[in-house]
C-alpha cells in the first residue's frame, strides 16, 4: 500500500478530511509525505518534507519554457511561499517539516 492509501485508509478510519497537496498530481508530491501530524484537539494533517515539496516544484517548472534568467529553484521558493504556505484550506491544511541537520 503506498503512502496516499494509508492516508486515504487513515481518513476513512478517523473520519477526518486529511488534505493531500497537489490535487491531480498528489502522486507527484507522494514521495515528500513523512506522514501525519496530529496536535490537540484531535485534528491531524498530512506531513510534507518541506525541501522535497520545493524541490518538486523546481523540477516541474524546469520542465516549463522559461526566461534565460528563470530559476527553477527561485520560481519554486516563490511559489511554495506564496501559493501553498501562503493558501490556507482549513483545519486539515497540509503542515511542511523542515528537517534538522545533527551534529552528531
Amino acid at each position: 500500500m503506498n503512502k496516499i492509501e494509508q492516508i486515504d485508509e487513515y481518513a476513512d478510519e478517523t473520519e477526518q478530511p486529511l488534505l493531500l497537496l497537489g490535487g491531480d498530481d498528489k502522486e507527484e508530491f507522494e514521495p515528500a509525505i513523512i506522514g501525519i501530524a496530529h496536535r490537540f484537539g484531535g485534528e491531524c494533517y498530512v506531513a510534507y518534507d518541506y525541501d522535497m515539496v520545493i524541490d518538486i516544484f523546481a523540477k516541474q517548472m524546469s520542465q516549463e519554457e522559461l526566461d534565460e534568467d528563470d530559476d527553477p529553484y527561485t520560481m519554486a521558493v516563490e511559489h511554495f511561499d506564496y501559493n501553498v504556505i501562503g493558501g490556507w484550506l482549513g483545519e486539515h491544511t497540509p503542515v511542511f517539516i523542515k528537517r534538522l541537520e545533527s551534529d552528531n
